[in-house]
């Protein structure tokens, strides 16, 4: 009977119940974390629309923060707004820059700064 108590392996119960705590505040923290870095891509993706439409080619950078302050409130993104874009000339276009915090809270007491920025270089 010992024999066969030492080749048994496995989980402890309180192995199972810790790894399954940890997972808990891992898929906990995603869930919080997700719908800033989603809104992340979202502001990447109307920049470089902004950024590629025709129209704006040759529009003074008012005319383009307007343009992009359409495109995220379509998208009900709240994060940044036209006049935190950084805009420049590149070409027969042009480029646009922009970069923001976010402090996303965890728990109390308890926060995560993320420094999210982004350009639209090779947007053409």
């Amino acid at each position: 009977m010992k024999a066969s108590l030492k080749r048994q392996r496995g989980i402890t119960l309180t192995r199972l119940i810790v790894v399954g705590l940890l997972l808990v505040l891992v898929v906990i923290g995603a869930m919080r974390i997700l719908p800033d870095v989603t809104d992340y891509y979202t502001i990447l993706k109307d920049a470089k629309a902004t950024a590629r439409d025709p129209d704006l080619r040759n529009a003074p950078a008012a005319e383009v923060r307007k343009a992009f302050d359409r495109r995220i409130q379509i998208d009900s993104v709240t994060d940044i707004s036209g006049s935190d874009l950084d805009i420049s000339r590149d070409g027969n276009g042009i480029a646009i820059a922009f970069a923001y915090t976010k402090k996303i809270r965890l728990a109390p007491h308890v926060s995560l700064v993320i420094d999210f920025e982004g350009n639209t270089s090779g947007a053409k």
